[in-house]
């Protein structure tokens, strides 16, 4: 190994890797790029740093297209915060991703979390522990605990507030949206970052709304927005580009088309297989199809035949196994009502076969049906009778065509996977428990036993009880283990299938907020209506961070024409199938979240009997969605967001390069400063992996076993700055004395070549290095100064010393020195200018700030320049009729109506008048507010000189 570093070089390779920088400086993440076990992306350092770009900043939205990051954009910036001891963080998320958020924040960030439940929470409380602000570990809950317990989350002064899956809270600007309103109302003091692909799906309104959570004061009413913006229909309207602007102070959104030279977005791609039903399997479609459209269904109230004619149509279509079930609570149904006289309209009951996610929604409008043709017993007992016969033409199809199907499928599908390199593993996905038990069961018993597992809302079937005890042992006394059984049963599946399991048969419900990219094959075994439920599938699989093509396999029923249309729009008209990107998030949203197009496709089934009439009613929902669609792609909507321009690629491009090198300094600093501190505790050194064993450990905290520098660390531990080692390296490199050393560099043995350095090659000098610690209310950072001369007398850059300072030294020694006031002028002139640039930086954040309030002032004042124009015109209007009216009757009473409204105009206007000197104050008092709190104090320090001599 090379000499050793010297203990100036320690004192000043410590400062460098943990000194505090301010919230503008756009290099405050090196450390945790450096250190994160996960490659980051610049998209994503970009998003971190917009979130708090400054200090005055309340949050943002970090909107990112589907499958960017976003979870790892917030773990930056809760990195940094967690660096600066900000610990007092809350995060918001679906129930269905507490486990995701726990474990990757550890995995991936070394994060600590606690998933807060309403047990675990009132066992606490019970202890006299009080979890929230202890600032111990990051805080975890669902939307409704953080609703449930929001008068105790309020008595908490939280550093940070993240809120997942943000959509959710859209339409907080509703009265009746109450769990919003309280979640918008209990975090209105904190700085926030709200985390949305979907930001905007229906209205303008919708981004007001989530707005208003991070800044209650950033729009006005909601009333004056919608009047100022939501007529908005194309970019030439002259609101247009305000709203873009004051969007893109508080949102940011980043395209997947912009990150495609750096992030390796991999392709998907349909393997259609048509199967043919047998006859026994066609005759019971075609008997439950025209039970479903008679115009009398006993065991069916009709308000809710639209809701269970679609639950018992995907059943229908799922399997005969699943359908012999549901055909028996019907039969169970009318039985009761032959008894006693009346139907409960027990729907909760079907939900049992069809694993719904949790915002599945439905409409409880009436569809009008068809009535049946010919004869049709609708007597109570004919319709047992039919229900009965159903039931047994189900039961007695033991094989069925389409598992058949599913068999051959996965063989073709796994050998094109195992072309591509791809891992043997296959996501199959069904809405119905039942046929997710018949699969399993099938596919045992045809070349996949011990290979199958089952994954759905419940998680309790043998298997998965047998998977989860020994992942409890397993993982015993880990952070993996959370202490919620559900969430634990969950991770323990996703764990089986990752390590042993080839095929994970999942329910929606089941899999919502997994991420599989180990798998590569998407089987849909039976093909949900809504399309973003088929978007949502195909993503556990197909995104950020899959190494491999994803194949979907889907099934067609060749024999069924509606069938073949569903597929063909889905295909064509959403692309949810093939190419890289899949069905954007704006066609999604177009179709209102896919509820109203899942109706659609319910009446079509309903309603047509004949081929024709499916052809022609499949054509005019084809034409318009193509309307909406198109429509839709119009609209400013997703341009509001979007800033898609060769800049933006360009700045990511550049960003991705500095990054890197910034990160490959701090990781080469660390190094040197690691093995100077300990040079003599340490062995089998190995400065090409940066690698070494440590025999024993120096403090009990500290495990001793071989460690390196590198995230992809393996068996080894991570070296890096936040681990007890990195802390002691570090806390010991600040105690190295600071005396005066006289230091000789030999640029030859320096492996990096600046050139700097190369024009004082035979030159000597001094240099002192001060340190310089500025802050005000709402930021804080330390800068260093060296004051350099050579030995004729000139003065040199800072960069000189900092790139001097990286040099291993050939030798060093003591020695005295007491030429300070030589370099104080230079001192001075330099600490004058990084004051002026402090200060200029300020001036940014306060117009910034002032810019924002005058946005909103003019909100205010909106609706009273509204009402004075309209007072105007009605003046003018009625002064015009006054002189072409000749009837001195009409015309008095007209002049009195003239006088009112004048009376009234001049009331407004003074109101207008007296609301713009009220907005003018407030912006006088806001300045002077700001620049007080915003006004920098400076500390300077001699951190340590030191002679040189260059070689």
């Amino acid at each position: 190994m090379a000499k050793s570093i010297s203990s100036l070089q320690q004192l000043y390779f410590a400062w460098d890797l943990t000194h505090k920088k301010s919230v503008s400086d756009n290099t405050r993440f090196t450390g945790i790029l450096s250190e994160a076990k996960v490659d980051l992306n610049p998209h994503q350092v970009e998003a971190a740093l917009f979130a708090f770009k400054s200090p005055l900043s309340k949050g943002a939205i970090l909107a990112d297209e589907v499958g960017l990051g976003k979870t790892i954009e917030a773990g930056i910036i809760l990195s940094e915060m967690w660096a600066e001891h900000k610990r007092n963080i809350l995060i918001i998320v679906p129930a269905s991703l507490r486990n995701q958020w726990n474990i990757e924040l550890m995995e991936k960030f070394f994060l600590p979390s606690t998933i807060l439940l309403s047990d675990n929470y009132s066992a606490y409380k019970s202890a006299g522990v009080n979890p929230l602000g202890a600032g111990e570990d990051i805080i975890i809950c669902s939307y409704n605990f953080a609703a449930k317990y929001s008068e105790d989350i309020s008595k908490i002064s939280w550093d940070l507030v993240v809120i997942d899956e943000a959509h959710k809270l859209r339409n907080v600007y509703r009265k009746s949206a109450k769990l919003s309103n309280i979640l918008k109302r209990v975090l209105q003091p904190y700085k926030k970052v709200l985390l949305t692909a979907t930001p905007l799906q229906n209205n303008l309104k919708e981004l007001y709304g989530l707005i208003s959570i991070i800044d209650g004061e950033f729009f006005s009413s909601v009333d004056t927005f919608d009047k100022q913006y939501n007529a908005i229909s194309t970019k030439e309207t002259s609101r247009y580009s305000e709203l873009k602007e004051r969007l893109q102070r508080i949102s940011h959104r980043t395209l997947r088309q912009q990150v495609q030279e750096y992030v390796n977005y991999t392709k998907r791609s349909a393997m259609v297989t048509k199967y043919e039903p047998k006859d026994v399997e066609q005759e019971l479609y075609n008997r439950v199809d025209e039970y479903l459209k008679r115009d009398i269904i006993h065991a069916i109230n009709p308000i809710a035949l639209p809701m269970l004619s679609l639950i018992i149509r995907k059943i229908l279509s799922s399997s005969a196994y699943a359908l012999s079930f549901t055909l028996g609570k019907l039969i169970s149904k009318l039985e009761k009502y032959k008894r006693e006289g009346k139907i409960i309209d027990d729907i909760d009951d079907f939900y049992e076969d069809i694993d719904m996610m949790e915002n599945d929604d439905f409409s409880d409008e009436e569809d009008a049906h068809e009535p049946s043709t010919g004869y049709v017993d609708y007597s109570l007992d004919g319709e047992i009778k039919e229900l009965l016969e159903c039931q047994k033409l189900a039961q007695n199809i033991k094989e069925e065509t389409k598992a058949v199907k599913l068999v051959e499928a996965l063989d073709v599908a796994f050998n094109r996977i195992k072309a591509i390199g791809g891992n043997r593993k296959a996501l199959i996905f069904t809405e119905s428990r039942r046929t997710q038990e018949y699969l399993k069961n099938y596919l045992e018993t045809h070349g996949y036993k011990d290979k199958v597992v089952c994954f759905n809302g419940m998680n309790n079937d043998f298997t998965a009880k047998c998977i989860y005890e020994n992942w409890l042992s397993r993982y015993h006394g880990t952070n993996r283990i959370s202490g919620n059984r559900e969430i634990d049963r969950k991770q323990a599946i996703v764990d089986y299938f990752n390590t042993d399991a080839e095929i994970l048969i999942a329910t929606e419900a089941g899999a919502e907020g997994i991420n599989l990219q180990i798998c590569s094959l998407v089987v849909n075994f039976d093909m949900p209506w809504n399309p973003q439920r088929i978007e949502q599938r195909i993503g556990r699989c197909h995104r950020y961070g899959q190494k491999h093509d994803v194949v979907v396999v889907n099934f067609v029923n060749q024999n069924n024409i509606a069938d073949n249309r569903v597929y063909e729009l889905l295909d064509s008209k959403f692309n949810l199938f093939d190419g890289v990107f899949g069905c954007s998030d704006e066609v999604l949203g177009a179709i209102d979240s896919g509820v109203g197009f899942e109706k659609r496709l319910n009446q079509i089934y309903q309603t047509c009997r004949t081929a024709q009439e499916i052809e022609v009613a499949f054509d005019e929902l084809q034409k318009e969605l193509e309307d909406v669609i198109n429509e839709r792609l119009k609209k400013t909507h997703r341009s509001l967001l979007e800033n898609f321009d060769e800049e933006v690629v360009q700045k990511l491009k550049m960003r991705h390069i500095d990054d890197t090198k910034r990160v490959n300094t701090y990781n080469r600093t660390f190094w040197l400063l690691a093995n100077s501190v300990l040079s003599d505790q340490v062995t089998e050194v190995d400065d090409d992996t940066m690698s070494f064993m440590l025999p024993n450990s120096p403090s009990p905290s500290i495990p001793n076993g071989k460690y390196i520098l590198n995230k992809n660390s393996g068996d080894s531990h991570q070296l890096r700055i936040g681990h007890p080692l990195g802390e002691y390296i570090v806390n010991e490199a600040c105690k190295a004395p600071a005396t005066p050393l006289d230091i000789c560099f030999r640029l030859n043995e320096h492996p990096i070549r600046k050139s700097l350095l190369e024009e004082q090659r035979g030159h000597s000098g001094v240099s002192y290095v001060y340190k310089v610690m500025s802050w005000n209310e709402h930021d804080s950072q330390e800068d260093i100064i060296c004051c350099t001369k050579n030995d004729v007398g000139t003065c040199l850059p800072d960069d000189f010393v900092k790139a001097l300072l990286q040099v291993v030294p050939e030798s060093y020694r003591l020695t005295n020195m007491n030429d300070e006031a030589n370099v104080s002028e230079e001192l001075e002139a330099k600490l004058t200018k990084l004051k002026e640039s402090l200060s200029e930086r300020t001036n940014e954040y306060i117009v910034f700030e002032i810019d924002k309030f005058e946005s909103w002032s003019e909100d205010v004042i909106f609706k009273l320049q509204e009402e004075v124009i309209a007072l105007r015109k009605e003046h003018e209007n009625i002064k015009r009729q006054i002189r072409k009216e000749r009837v001195a009757r009409v015309k008095l009473a007209m002049k009195e109506q003239e006088v009112k409204i004048a009376r009234l105009l001049r009331v407004k206007q003074q109101e207008l008048f007296d609301k713009q000197d009220d907005c003018d104050r407030q912006v006088d008092e806001l300045t002077e507010k700001l620049r007080k709190s915003m006004e920098n104090q400076t500390q300077v320090e001699l951190m340590f000189c030191f002679k040189w001599t260059i070689q």
